[in-house]
């Protein structure tokens, strides 16, 4: 599996691609991903009030998140080119430049279980 990391503003953005073998989280009200590599990462957006306050760069931004779909792909390449094109919209979601989003990548060993995507109350990241 790995950990696909967004940094821009001071914050980050971190999503997870379950590779052949390996077992993406299910939930209630997730589509069925039967590919061989998933997707899985927070989506949100900026909002005028409510949500979630977070610290961009110099100024405070409110967050709303939507619930994470999982979203399939039949080959790696394609998979992680997507998750970078997911990153950098969410960070132009909220008003920071898709260039100014840094892409990162950390390979997980499979556990024989889902990472835990976090809490949606939480920092973005």
């Amino acid at each position: 599996m790995l950990l696909i990391r967004g940094r821009a503003g001071g914050t980050a953005l971190t999503g997870t691609l379950y590779e052949p073998g390996e077992t993406p989280p299910s939930y209630e009200g997730a589509p069925d991903a039967d590919a061989p590599y998933v997707w899985v990462c927070d989506a949100f957006y900026e909002v005028v009030s409510g949500g979630v306050v977070q610290q961009i760069d110099d100024r405070e931004v409110n967050v709303a998140f939507e619930t994470p779909a999982p979203r399939g792909f039949e080959d790696r390449a394609r998979a992680i080119e997507a998750a970078k094109d997911h990153l950098r919209t969410q960070f132009s979601r909220i008003g920071v430049a898709e260039s100014a989003v840094a892409i990162e990548r950390e390979s997980v060993a499979d556990a024989g279980s889902a990472v835990d995507e976090g809490s949606r109350s939480g920092p973005i990241g």
